[in-house]
């Protein structure tokens, strides 16, 4: 492994050196579907093309040629690349987001949606009306999800009520976690239980991302191709307007910036709560141009998503922004406060919100930090982490914050609004309802 100890420079270069060596919509990903002969990002009549040469011996079969994925290739592989291309295959056969090949039976009419980002993108897919079963965190979001949570509750899925699943007869349940889905598998027979890979949007290669891969992939599994294509144009248009601008920000003028888990920052745990380089929310800073405290910390390369740091840490490297994340509904079927994102609507739960976060900056010990001093410590909310657009919407919300002046002419807000008209289709005004920054960028 590097050298774990580095440069913001070397960080910064890292993660925009993929995005940086190709055109912004270079279409040089591959789509996980078996019948992806020319490993391209769909399957259209390039495939059959292809495959046909792979049977008269004039191409190189590729890791996806066996569309129908019984072994060998042949005649049935064009067959099925054919049924493919009509929507009239009644198998799928793809690589999940592990990289582990899975079946999927079509139809698909009967869905369990595991968490936000799954539901959310079924949402975008025009299929809302296939979920016939929700986890506790989607129940819990009515005002994002006004149709969705009315659906059966099977429970919270960390820990999954089989029988409850089962009840509901699905053919497809979208599991949240890249674990234990052969468990999950095993415990309920007929249902083809798939992880897209939601949980990698992988803001510094966001083309080639196992998010990217996910959607398009959803897309052919609910013949709903077009939508996934046009959902993913506009999300990567928005992550390249923000990189092209921060891209000329010099070093020396990026803010350092501490992200950390509420409310391990102010219960008496003895630790602040930050997060690593593979996490949506260091993501999300780093390509709104901050500065990441935690990069010089030797498990910011590791594998785990937390990294647990003593406020002496903190205070020695005296962040200009902090960052505070909440989450109102857990994977784990909890509830925690203060209230944020969609459901944060009412005056008390504004008052619970500043509470929270002059719980924080009330803390001697910090009193001297600049972030402190000057009022730039803000509450996030956990939506910019566990939604399907999080990363992006975050993104521009930080990238306001941070450089106000370079992104004089972006609104986050405008962004946000049209992602739920257009994508999610739902009748929520911003300008009313949710908090999803806290203090408002407005008021500075």
């Amino acid at each position: 492994m590097r050298e774990a100890s580095r440069n913001f420079s070397a960080i910064f270069v890292a993660f925009f050196v993929l995005l940086t060596a190709m055109p912004a919509f270079a279409s040089d990903c591959t789509l996980g579907i078996f019948g992806n002969a020319n490993m391209d990002d769909r399957i259209d009549e390039a495939d059959v093309a292809y495959l046909e040469g792979v049977i008269k011996g004039t191409n190189d079969a590729t890791n996806l040629s066996d569309a129908n994925y019984d072994g060998k290739i042949d005649g049935r592989d064009t067959d099925q690349i054919e049924k493919i291309i009509k929507g009239e295959e009644e198998e799928l056969h793809i690589l999940d987001g592990n990289g582990e090949p899975v079946t999927v039976h079509k139809p698909v009419e009967r869905i369990v949606v595991e968490y936000l980002d799954n539901a959310e993108l079924v949402a975008i897919l025009n299929s809302s009306d296939k979920v016939v079963g929700i986890d506790y965190a989607v129940a819990k979001s009515e005002a994002e999800f006004p149709v969705l949570s009315k659906r059966k509750n099977v429970g919270q899925m960390n820990e999954p009520d089989y029988e409850a699943v089962l009840s509901t007869d699905p053919d497809l349940l979208l599991t949240f976690s890249p674990m234990n889905i052969e468990t999950k598998a095993e415990n309920l027979p007929g249902v083809d239980v798939v992880f897209l890979g939601l949980y990698y949007p992988d803001l510094a290669d966001p083309e080639n991302s196992k998010f990217a891969d996910g959607v398009r992939k959803l897309g052919y599994i609910l013949d709903e191709e077009d939508r996934a294509d046009e959902y993913l144009t506009w999300w990567l248009h928005w992550i390249d307007q923000i990189r092209c601008r921060v891209e000329r920000v010099p070093d020396e003028d990026r803010p350092k910036v501490l992200i950390c888990a509420y409310p391990y920052a102010h219960l008496d745990t003895g630790t602040f709560r930050t997060y690593s380089l593979i996490d949506t929310l260091t993501q999300m800073a780093i390509l709104a141009g901050g500065k990441v405290m935690a990069e010089d910390l030797p498990e910011f390369l590791g594998s785990s998503y937390y990294i647990n740091v003593a406020p002496e840490w903190v205070i020695e490297q005296d962040p200009n922004f902090i960052l505070l994340h909440l989450v109102a509904h857990t994977y784990s079927g909890m509830s925690l406060d203060p209230p944020n994102g969609y459901d944060a609507d009412d005056p008390e739960d504004i008052e619970t919100i500043e509470a929270a976060r002059e719980a924080f900056t009330s803390r001697q010990e910090l009193a001297g930090i600049t972030a402190v001093k000057k009022g730039d410590v803000y509450l996030v909310s956990g939506c910019f982490r566990n939604d399907a657009t999080g990363g992006l919407i975050g993104a521009a919300y930080m990238a306001k914050l941070f450089f106000p002046e370079i992104f004089a002419d972006l609104d986050p807000q405008a962004i946000h609004q049209e992602y739920l008209t257009r994508f999610l289709r739902l009748d929520y005004n911003l300008s009313e309802h949710g908090v999803f920054i806290y203090p408002p960028q407005e008021v500075r």
